[in-house]
């Protein structure tokens, strides 16, 4: 199913409201997905020199985004495109759900200060729902499925492990339905979607879908928080 800006906008305004009316009848609600706290992954990639790459697909990018920009370590995140071709790299065609395309963040990280085993670790938790298939909140179609592209051997041996650890673990109540790939080429999206969260956090779909992840961030994973996000703009500039 296509989601434009509008019909973000336009689908949690409807359930702000509905938020509204719960807790004035005195209904327990929430907003985004509960956050998950699990285990670190027993095995991780081991440390290297220089910025590594980690690309990762949960939901809408712009809360992926936001969540790694408030994470310490990170150099950049960068919402786009990943698993189709460039000829079909832009919102409007990916929001079809016919593209083959995953809305998609490229981390740029520094291993000495978070490895990618914590990346993936704030990924599962925070971030997203791993075991919501083609869909994340009220977004649904194969442009929003939960996917990791890996862009190293060690990459897809610590994510493949991962996930068995935490299906055996049985963290969450259904099976993560997350799928590992290799990169193939990731397209960075139109510059209206770069640090989206941060520039409009009063918009009703950043506010209820994906500030909540940001203070879930803040709550489980302290020592990896940062309060100022590395933004797509001041990297740039």
């Amino acid at each position: 199913m296509r989601r434009s800006q509008f019909s973000r906008l336009t689908l949690c305004a409807a359930a702000v409201g509905a938020l509204a009316i719960a807790a004035f009848m005195g209904v327990p609600s929430r907003a985004a997905e509960d956050a998950v706290v699990i285990p670190p992954p027993a095995m991780d990639a081991p440390t290297a020199e220089g910025l590594q790459t980690a690309v990762l697909s949960g939901g809408c990018f712009w809360g992926v985004q936001g969540v790694f920009q408030h994470t310490k370590g990170i150099a950049s995140a960068v919402s786009g495109y990943a698993g189709g071709s460039q000829m079909t790299a832009t919102y409007e065609q990916v929001s079809t759900g016919t593209t083959g395309h995953a809305e998609s963040v490229q981390i740029k990280f520094d291993p000495k200060q978070i490895s990618y085993g914590k990346i993936l670790q704030i990924f599962f938790s925070v971030a997203h729902d791993p075991t919501q298939l083609n869909r994340q909140g009220p977004d649904s179609g194969t442009q929003y499925r939960s996917a990791i592209f890996t862009t190293s051997d060690d990459q897809k041996k610590v994510a493949d492990a991962y996930i068995a650890q935490l299906n055996a673990a049985k963290v969450y109540p259904k099976p993560i339905v997350t799928k590992v790939s290799p990169l193939p080429v990731f397209f960075p999206a139109e510059a209206y979607h770069q640090d989206y969260l941060t520039l409009h956090p009063n918009q009703p779909y950043i506010a209820y879908n994906d500030l909540p992840k940001i203070e879930n961030l803040k709550k489980i994973f302290a020592e990896n928080y940062t309060e100022k996000p590395t933004l797509v703009r001041s990297v740039s500039n």
